[in-house]
C-alpha cells in the first residue's frame, strides 16, 4: 500500500542550512512532500527555499506562518497538510536524513503512532551539546515526565519525530514555542498512543549557524513547563500536596494559640490564630480544586478516547 509522507521543516532564520536540509531529505525520500514552514524569518530563508523547490523539483511547497514560535509553525502544518505519515525535523542540518528509513518503518507498518529519534543512545548529543544548563533542564523534565506518566523515554526534547495521521489529526497544539516537543510527548503518553524511540545521529550546527535557544529564557520555560504538567495532567497530586503543606502549616501556627488557651484560658496570639484559620481555608480550597481538576482531566481523557473512536469510524467510511 502506498502511503503519502509529509516532511515538515519549521524554519526561522535558517538561510545557511535550509537548502542543504531540503536536499538531504529529498535525496533519501524523493517521493515525500517537503513543506518548509517559514516562521517569519528575517533573512533569506524564504527566498532560498523557493529557489530550492525549483532546483530540486520536489513535491510540497513553502508555507508562511507570521506568528513566531515553533509551535505556531507546526500547528499550521498539522492543520493544512494532509498525509498518511508526518515527519517533523529541525531545518538546521543537525539531524541526518539517512536515518529516516529506519525511523519511518514502524509508523509505515502501523505498529506505532510515534517514533522519536533518540540523540542520547550513542552519546553523540552529549559530546556535541555545548550548553550544560540545557542538559540539566532536559534531564529534569525527562525524569519528571517519565515518573508521572510511567514512561521510559530518553530524549523528550528531540526535534526528529515521525507520526501517524491518527496522532496528528487528534493532537491539539496548545504550546507557543519550543516546548511543543515536551507537550507532544506528554500528550502521547497521557492519551495512550504507542510511542517508541530509535537511535539517530546528531550533528552540531554548521559554522555560522546559531541556535535560537537561550539559557535564561529556556530555564524559565522549563519551570513553566513543569508547573503546567502538574496543573494540566496531574492536578490531584499537585493540589493535594499543596493542601497537605497548608494543613501542616495551619497546625503549626494554630498549635500555639490552642496550647495557650488550655494553659491560661485566654488567647493573646491573635495573629497566629488568624494565620492558622487562613491556612486551613487554603488547605480545604486546594483539596477541593484537586478533586475538581482531577475529574476534569479524567473527563478530557475519556472524551479524547471517544473522539478517536469517532475518527476511526470516519476513516473506515472513506
Amino acid at each position: 500500500m502506498t502511503k503519502s509522507i509529509a516532511i515538515i521543516l519549521p524554519a526561522y532564520n535558517e538561510e545557511l542550512t535550509i537548502v542543504d536540509t531540503m536536499k538531504d531529505f529529498f535525496s533519501v525520500c524523493p517521493e515525500a512532500e517537503i513543506y518548509v514552514i517559514d516562521n517569519a524569518s528575517k533573512d533569506r530563508t524564504n527566498e532560498l527555499a523557493r529557489a530550492a523547490y525549483l532546483d530540486l523539483g520536489c513535491k510540497g511547497k513553502l508555507m508562511e506562518e507570521p506568528r513566531k514560535g515553533k509551535a505556531a509553525a507546526v500547528r499550521k502544518a498539522f492543520l493544512e497538510i494532509d498525509a498518511d505519515i508526518y515527519v517533523i525535523v529541525d531545518s538546521d542540518m543537525t539531524y541526518p536524513a539517512s536515518d529516516l528509513p529506519k525511523l519511518l518503518a514502524p509508523v509505515f507498518d502501523g505498529r506505532v503512532d510515534i517514533v522519536c529519534g533518540n540523540r542520547h543512545s550513542s552519546g553523540v548529543y552529549k559530546r556535541e551539546n555545548k550548553r550544560p544548563m540545557h542538559d540539566f533542564g532536559n534531564n529534569l523534565v525527562r525524569w519528571l515526565i517519565n515518573t508521572l506518566f510511567n514512561g521510559s523515554l530518553e530524549d523528550i526534547l528531540t526535534g526528529y519525530r515521525i507520526m501517524s495521521k491518527r496522532f496528528v489529526k487528534n493532537y491539539p497544539i496548545l504550546s507557543d514555542g519550543f516546548e511543543i516537543e515536551t507537550e507532544m510527548s506528554i500528550h502521547a503518553l497521557d492519551k495512550g498512543y504507542s510511542i517508541i524511540e530509535l537511535p539517530t545521529d546528531y550533528r552540531d550546527r554548521p559554522e555560522g549557524s546559531f541556535s535560537k535557544l537561550n539559557t535564561i529564557t529556556d530555564g524559565v520555560l522549563v519551570i513553566k513547563t513543569i508547573f503546567s504538567i502538574f496543573v494540566r495532567y496531574r492536578p490531584l497530586l499537585f493540589f493535594t500536596i499543596c493542601a497537605v503543606i497548608f494543613a501542616v502549616l495551619a497546625l503549626a501556627a494554630g498549635s500555639f494559640p490552642v496550647i495557650e488557651y488550655f494553659q491560661t484560658s485566654k488567647v493573646t496570639r491573635f495573629p497566629l490564630a488568624i494565620l492558622a484559620s487562613g491556612l486551613s481555608i487554603l488547605a480545604m480550597l486546594s483539596f477541593a480544586v484537586a478533586a475538581i481538576l482531577h475529574s476534569l482531566a479524567a473527563a478530557q481523557r475519556f472524551n479524547h478516547a471517544l473522539a478517536l473512536l469517532h475518527w476511526h469510524d470516519i476513516t473506515r467510511e472513506k
